[in-house]
């Protein structure tokens, strides 16, 4: 496995102390272990206890959906200077995830301000969803200043509270938009990664060949991007120390595109699979039905033992694998603002793969 975490960003300072909010996510808990690998003081909020270990970190217990809960369970974090909010709600109804949503950011923000927290910078993450991308066909490469949408989006809303707040307080904010963040997480259903890996090692224990279970014009017909959890982890450290990041907005993926043809040419290699033609199925429907099969893996592989409701969420895998448009953002912006570091995507997801291997998270590719 090639060593994808260049030298870290920042220099520890005696004064930083960083929170990371939704730290048990994809992006949350890899923006933690960047910065507790980089020596500064970091503290991750969750609902949830993490899973797995944590080291050079401290975890707050807080519900930050209720504005005197968020008050007391960051009260340990009264010194932040730096707040990266990856927290997130889900809901079917798009106008029905805003006030929740909006809840969480505002509740973090006027916490912090009561506890009288030195507040320097605030990171906030949204997607290719801001410019459409969950609705159907949209422009690309979709731009940061490109206009927004009509239908209802907590990204904007967001976003809007967030510039509100900085203006009023006097601290600088960035907004980064990744796409298919992959990158380790426990628990974190809507990982792509989780995904991918677990219906291709599925497919292995059953003995099968390697089928693209999406849209057959998915398969070959469009473009797609991804965005390493850690290469983002970077970007935030970046965007807090850059005064170029403040006030803006940027797109953050690996850097290139894919299509899901070579993709899967690439993980059927990688596992010892044959490759055949594309099956389009609903993996929502088919999977849950194979929750033995994932015990008998756990048990077979000695596997960490999670549980098969919180290992994907296969709706999250449909959506992306029946997607017939091309999902690309330009780059440029960032780029010509100093953050250049990129990644060969089909490398870097067999890497990744690999290292879920190594944490007994799924079974060894090669295995």
């Amino acid at each position: 496995m090639t060593d994808a975490r260049p030298a870290s960003t920042t220099s520890p300072d005696s004064s930083d102390a960083v929170l990371v909010v939704g730290a048990g996510g994809v992006v949350g808990r890899s923006v933690v272990e960047h910065f507790a690998r980089s020596g500064v003081r970091t503290r991750g909020a969750s609902r949830r206890a993490p899973q797995g270990p944590v080291s050079g970190w401290n975890h707050l217990p807080v519900d930050l959906s209720d504005a005197d809960a968020a008050t007391e369970g960051l009260r340990p974090a009264a010194d932040t200077t730096r707040l990266a909010f990856a927290a997130y709600v889900e809901h079917t109804d798009l106008a029905a995830q805003i006030a929740p949503n909006v809840a969480l950011l505002e509740n973090t923000l006027d916490a912090l301000d009561r506890l009288g927290a030195p507040l320097r910078h605030v990171t906030l993450y949204q997607g290719m969803k801001y410019y459409g991308a969950h609705l159907g066909r949209f422009r690309t490469p979709a731009k940061e200043d490109d206009p927004r949408l009509m239908v209802p989006n907590f990204y904007y809303d967001q976003e809007d509270l967030l510039r509100e707040r900085a203006a009023e307080r006097g601290f600088a904010m960035t907004v980064l938009r990744p796409e298919a963040v992959i990158g380790y997480a426990q628990g974190t259903p809507m990982n792509l990664l989780m995904a991918l890996g677990t219906y291709v090692s599925m497919t292995k224990e059953l003995g099968l060949p390697l089928r693209f279970p999406g849209a057959r014009t998915t398969y070959d017909g469009i473009f797609y991007q991804m965005t390493d959890a850690e290469l983002l982890a970077r970007a935030t450290d970046w965007a807090g120390t850059t005064p170029a990041a403040a006030g803006e907005a940027f797109n953050v993926t690996n850097g290139d595109v894919v299509r899901w043809s070579h993709l899967f040419e690439r993980l059927a290699e990688h596992h010892g699979l044959d490759l055949a033609e594309p099956q389009s199925m609903e993996l929502a429907q088919v999977m849950p039905s194979r929750e033995d099969l994932w015990q008998r893996m756990v048990e077979r592989h000695g596997l960490v033992a999670t549980p098969y409701s919180d290992l994907v969420d296969w709706r999250f895998a449909d959506m992306i694998l029946h997607s017939t448009w091309d999902n690309v953002s330009s780059l440029i912006k960032i780029r010509q603002a100093g953050f250049g570091e990129c990644h060969d995507s089909a490398d870097r997801l067999v890497e990744l793969l690999d290292d879920l291997g190594r944490r007994r998270i799924l079974p060894v590719p090669r295995g």
